[in-house]
């Protein structure tokens, strides 16, 4: 089976490429990089001849609200358009947990706005909507830091290892369409405000987090249902504590 990643030079796309190949599929890996911009329309028609199934894990370069919100409209447009052309029996997104549940968050809304493209397409579909990963702690820790303290919020995350959602995008690729929504968590519920002092303890960092509830998550205050999964979410095995050990393990 032809698969074509979206986004395969990426952290999720790259190890999904991986996985497929390594199953016995013809996986072709496109990213701007390697000639192919859903932004633009450039490479796409000739990547898509001959392809079963399109995972679109590619995500915006820039989060100001307005860029974020015309990439992912104007990508998935042209993408599902094309895929519409050439005959794509399977259209699988990667999108995120709690994307309807927090507007205030201008990338969330962004997500959205793909998310009614997808379903409006006429092409199947399955979006797999995936909690926060393990890998873009430090990046979170970086956006709460105020001098020498870290706010963040105390409202209970269930982050998952980037590995754990390749896993099941790869499962989701290679079956039938959906035509519906399903969830991915890690196996643990756990504050936000502990992740990041787990963290930072493995890495030598000594600055105080402070658990603020009213501390912004890239623009949306949260509560322990905003960035955790509904009743029955796939999980995947990784627990914090075995990703933080790998993680701070020298190669």
């Amino acid at each position: 089976m032809k698969i074509v990643v979206i986004g395969g030079s990426g952290l999720i796309g790259a190890n999904l490429v991986d996985r497929l190949r390594r199953r016995g599929h013809d996986v072709l890996a496109a990213s701007p990089r390697w000639g192919v911009d859903t932004l633009t329309g450039e490479g796409l028609a000739e990547a898509l001849i001959g392809a079963q199934v399109v995972v679109d894990v590619a995500n915006s370069p820039l989060f100001e609200d307005g860029a974020v919100l015309e990439f992912f409209e104007t990508s998935s447009r042209r993408l599902l358009a094309a895929e519409d052309a050439a005959g794509v029996e399977h259209h699988v997104a990667l999108s995120v947990v709690g994307s309807d549940r927090l507007p205030q968050s201008g990338y969330l809304r962004a997500k959205m706005a793909q998310e009614r493209l997808i379903k409006a397409s006429g092409v199947p579909y399955t979006i797999l909507r995936s909690t926060q990963f393990f890998e873009f702690i430090g990046g979170i820790i970086q956006a709460g830091t105020e001098g020498d303290v870290v706010r963040l919020s105390p409202a209970l995350l269930q982050p998952i290892a980037a590995d754990d959602v390749a896993a099941a995008l790869a499962d989701l690729a290679v079956g039938p369409p959906l035509n519906g929504t399903v969830e991915v968590a890690g196996p643990e519920a756990l504050p936000l405000d502990e992740l990041a002092r787990r963290a930072m303890a493995v890495n030598g960092d000594g600055r105080q987090v402070i658990a603020d509830v009213h501390a912004r998550y890239f623009g949306a205050e949260l509560d322990d249902a905003s960035l955790t999964p509904g009743a029955h979410p796939r999980l995947g095995p990784t627990h914090f504590h075995e990703w933080l050990e790998r993680a701070s393990t020298p190669t």
